[in-house]
């Protein structure tokens, strides 16, 4: 998995007061859970840019004052009228410890059902897993060459080395539609 940097300052302050004027200035304020304490920081908010507008998922390299937490993005909050990022959470990360993260599906090959004059719908674009940090992929595989028209995909039938999926067996990710010109099609052959 790709990994990216964030330089943070610790927070001495935290309160009210001390965080609107961290936001005012420019920062956003942020948290670093699951360590043997929660750390407080602050980092600019342009260094997020490139982190959370993006469909990518991220290992972080949380470089506080010269000490780097390897961490991932467990939650963010955005202004609701401006879209601005108000707050992060991050979880640090342990070599043995499992992480629960969602990570980008990747469709391969060309559906036989599309072929057909069906429609390739992408019902999920992410999916949950659970692994050690290290076998982490960047994106989940999904060999879509043999899906004909009206079939589907589910979260039940992928399997993936080191990982373990954990959306409903029977949530759909990958579906062929039948449409309209290819019903027209089929019934005027029948």
């Amino acid at each position: 998995m790709q990994t990216i940097e964030i330089k943070g300052i610790a927070r001495t302050e935290i309160g009210k007061k001390s965080t609107k004027a961290l936001r005012n200035a420019g920062n956003v304020p942020c948290v670093i859970y699951g360590g043997e304490e929660n750390v407080h920081f602050y980092a600019p908010a342009n260094e997020f840019h490139k982190l959370i507008f993006t469909p990518n998922v991220y290992l972080i390299n949380v470089n506080i004052e010269g000490k780097v937490y390897p961490a991932i993005i467990q939650d963010t909050q955005f202004h609701s009228v401006q879209d601005n990022l108000l707050h992060a959470d991050f979880l640090q990360i342990k070599e043995d410890k499992p992480v629960v993260i969602e990570i980008p599906v990747k469709m391969n090959g060309f559906a036989e059902g599309v072929k057909a004059g069906g429609k390739l719908q992408l019902e999920k674009r992410k999916l949950k897993v659970k692994g050690l940090a290290k076998h982490l992929p960047d994106v989940l595989d999904i060999d879509i060459t043999n899906v004909s028209l009206g079939q589907t995909i589910q979260v039940g039938a992928l399997a993936y080395e080191n990982l373990e999926l954990l959306n409903a067996k029977n949530a759909v990710v990958v579906a062929v539609r039948l449409t309209r010109a290819a019903r027209a099609a089929a019934q005027q052959e029948g």
